[in-house]
C-alpha cells in the first residue's frame, strides 16, 4: 500500500513526460546532474546523434531515443511546456525559447525571486547572550548553519557567534559548483589579515550554488551571517539523516549558551576580563584582544573535524 502510494505521488521523470520513455519516476527531486538515469539517457542520445551523422542507423531498443528536449521542440510552440511547469513549480506556461533556458527572461526572474524570498525573508531571532539564534535553522557544533530550502536543497553559512568571535572577513576560498562536501569535513575557509579559519559542512550534499556578492563583499558574511552572508547552497540526497547530528532548537539554544559561557570563562583566564551581568559580546572579539592568538581562538572554539 505504501509502494503504491509512492507510484501515485512522485512526479514523473522529464523524459517520461516528454514522451521519450514510459513509466519513468523522478528520484532526485529534478535535480538532473546527479541522477544516473539521466547521464545514461544522455550517453544514449549522443551515440543514436553521432550514428546519424555518419550516415548510420541505431539499433536495438534505443535506436529511437532523442534528448527529452528534442522530442517536445516536435510540439506546436502553444503546446511545449515551460521546464517550471513540468517540475511542479508553476501552473501551464509555454517555452518560447526552444529549451535554451539561459536565454529565458522568465528563467532569470524565476530564480531572482527564489533567491529573494528564501534568502531575504525576515528571520525571527532569539538572543543568547547577545548572540543571535535564527528560528528554524539547524546548527552544526563546528558554528556553521543550514536552512532547509525546497526540494531537498539546503543554504549553509556560519553562525553569528563565529562572525563574532573573528570579527570582520576580508576573504574567502569557497569550493566550485558541483563540489561534494562531506559531513563534518573541511568545507570552506574564511580570512582576516592573513589569519585563516576553516569551517565544517553540517551534511554531505553537492554545491549547486554559491553566493555571488561574498566574493567582493566578504563582510556580508558578519553584517548579515543567516541571510544576505550566506555561502553555498547544497543539494543533499540523505538529508533527514544528516539531521539527525545536528542542534535544533532546545539543543541549539543549549549549545550557544553554553558556548558563551566557555568564551566568558577563557576571557577572564586568558585576558582579565570579567564579563558583567547581563553583558554582550562585542561584534569583534579577536580584534579587541591583541594578546589572545588567532590560532587559539580557533582551537578552543571552532570543531575542525571529527
Amino acid at each position: 500500500m505504501n509502494l503504491s502510494l509512492l507510484q501515485e505521488t512522485t512526479p514523473d521523470c522529464l523524459w517520461t513526460q516528454a514522451g521519450v520513455v514510459s513509466q519513468k519516476k523522478c528520484r532526485q527531486e529534478f535535480t538532473c546532474t546527479l541522477c544516473r538515469f539521466e547521464k545514461a539517457m544522455t550517453r544514449v542520445c549522443r551515440n543514436n546523434e553521432q550514428l546519424k551523422e555518419n550516415g548510420l542507423s541505431p539499433k536495438g531498443r534505443t535506436a529511437d531515443f532523442v534528448y527529452w528536449t528534442d522530442r517536445l521542440l516536435k510540439m506546436p510552440v502553444s503546446k511545449r511546456p515551460c521546464i517550471h511547469h513540468m517540475k511542479g513549480h508553476i501552473d501551464f506556461k509555454t517555452c518560447t525559447k526552444a529549451y535554451h533556458c539561459i536565454d529565458c527572461e522568465f528563467e532569470q526572474y524565476f530564480y531572482d525571486q527564489f533567491k529573494v524570498h528564501t534568502v531575504l525573508k525576515p528571520v525571527d531571532f532569539e538572543n543568547i547572550h547577545g548572540i543571535s539564534l535564527p528560528g528554524g535553522y539547524y546548527l552544526h557544533p563546528g558554528h556553521t548553519w543550514i536552512k532547509i530550502e525546497d526540494q531537498g536543497m539546503v543554504r549553509m553559512g556560519i553562525d553569528d557567534f563565529s562572525a563574532r568571535l573573528f570579527g570582520k572577513f576580508d576573504g574567502a576560498s569557497i569550493p566550485l559548483m558541483g563540489k561534494k562536501l562531506n559531513r563534518d569535513q573541511p568545507a570552506l575557509t574564511l580570512t582576516r589579515e592573513g589569519h585563516k579559519v576553516s569551517f565544517a559542512s553540517p551534511v554531505s550534499g553537492v554545491i549547486v550554488d554559491v553566493n555571488p556578492r561574498i566574493s567582493a563583499t566578504p563582510g556580508l558574511i558578519n553584517e548579515a551571517p543567516y541571510t544576505d552572508g550566506w555561502l553555498v547552497l547544497l543539494y543533499c540526497p540523505n538529508l533527514k539523516q544528516d539531521l539527525k547530528h545536528l542542534l535544533f532548537m532546545e539543543t541549539s539554544r543549549e549549545f550557544l549558551d553554553t558556548t558563551v559561557n566557555r568564551l566568558y570563562a577563557f576571557l577572564e583566564e586568558e585576558a582579565g576580563i570579567k564579563a558583567a551581568d547581563g553583558g554582550t559580546l562585542v561584534p569583534d572579539i579577536f580584534g579587541n584582544l591583541p594578546g589572545i592568538s588567532w590560532d587559539r581562538l580557533v582551537k578552543e572554539f571552532i570543531a575542525q573535524g571529527p
